[in-house]
């Protein structure tokens, strides 16, 4: 996958393994990597939403990166969530990724500032670029209905026009066809899908891959549905599941019922194990006798 965006194909947004005190089981994190890639995706996205980037702390983020790459993963393959609202410290973990030899970030919006405008998010991204490591490329991450920051069409295609040596893609996560498909009519910004249920219809309109969560389940399955652009309607089925609940402890849960690894289940605080109905949901669809 390299540099070159137009070949980004899947990117597995990597959950992320905890031991039961809370703390990463960087073993497990790397044969999780090294196992996904081996099965057809093409890179990795670490400490995204999906990865609970929000809890990893900075000196944590240092030491999965480093211990991906000992494990024989490229840095050419892997993304970094940058999760952060002081531009200072989206800088910090920009300098560090590329220290270690990561050029390509996923970047959310500063997102504990609500009801910001256009005008103040294109300052935001703008004071980010001009201060950034030259090296560092950006997907811009939409995904209001967790960050609560929008990324509006007209700034979209604003901030690219003015910053296209800083900009490769947006990940639009959002979930709705119709700005999909805006995003994509438009032309001038490479699209990748967040939401695996629109991924074919948007693969084939020119969309260049989708970093996902359902890839830490299905990767073999996720690069087919990208290279067909045909929609597995099991696999649709099985995300409509997973976002009847939330989201992370549910996908953690399906890893738990299709690995037999009940360690899957940890997560850190606030989030919480699905418990209930809810479990027994997951675990009945996802378990070994009723996978695929």
């Amino acid at each position: 996958m390299g540099a070159n965006i137009e070949n980004f194909g899947i990117s597995t947004a990597l959950l992320t393994p905890f031991h039961g005190d809370g703390g990463l089981n960087i073993p497990a994190f790397c044969s999780h990597a090294n196992a996904i890639l081996q099965n057809g995706v093409n890179g990795i996205t670490l400490f995204g939403t999906t990865g609970e980037g929000a809890s990893i702390g900075f000196s944590e983020r240092s030491d999965v990166i480093s211990a991906l790459i000992n494990s024989g993963i490229s840095t050419d393959i892997m993304t970094l969530g940058l999760c952060a609202s002081a531009i200072a410290d989206v800088l910090a973990q920009i300098d560090q990724g590329v220290a270690l030899g990561v050029k390509r970030f996923l970047l959310l919006p500063p997102f504990y500032f609500k009801d910001v405008d256009d005008a103040g998010l294109f300052e935001w991204h703008s004071k980010l670029f001009e201060q950034a490591d030259p090296r560092a490329t950006f997907i811009l991450y939409h995904i209001p209905q967790v960050s609560q920051v929008p990324l509006s069409l007209k700034l979209v295609k604003h901030l690219h026009k003015t910053f296209p040596d800083h900009i490769v893609a947006i990940k639009d996560s959002a979930g709705k066809w119709a700005n999909t498909k805006a995003l994509l009519e438009a032309g001038e910004i490479p699209v990748l899908v967040g939401d695996e249920r629109l991924l074919h219809k948007a693969a084939a309109m020119g969309a260049v891959g989708s970093i996902c969560g359902v890839a830490n389940l299905f990767p073999k399955r996720m690069r087919t549905l990208f290279d067909t652009q045909a929609e597995d309607v099991d696999l649709s089925a099985d995300v409509n599941l997973i976002v009847s609940f939330p989201v992370i402890p549910a996908l953690k849960q399906a890893m738990v019922a299709m690995t037999g690894d009940a360690s899957w289940g940890n997560l850190r605080a606030p989030l919480q194990p699905l418990a209930g109905k809810q479990s027994a949901a997951i675990t009945a669809k996802f378990s070994l006798d009723n996978v695929k």
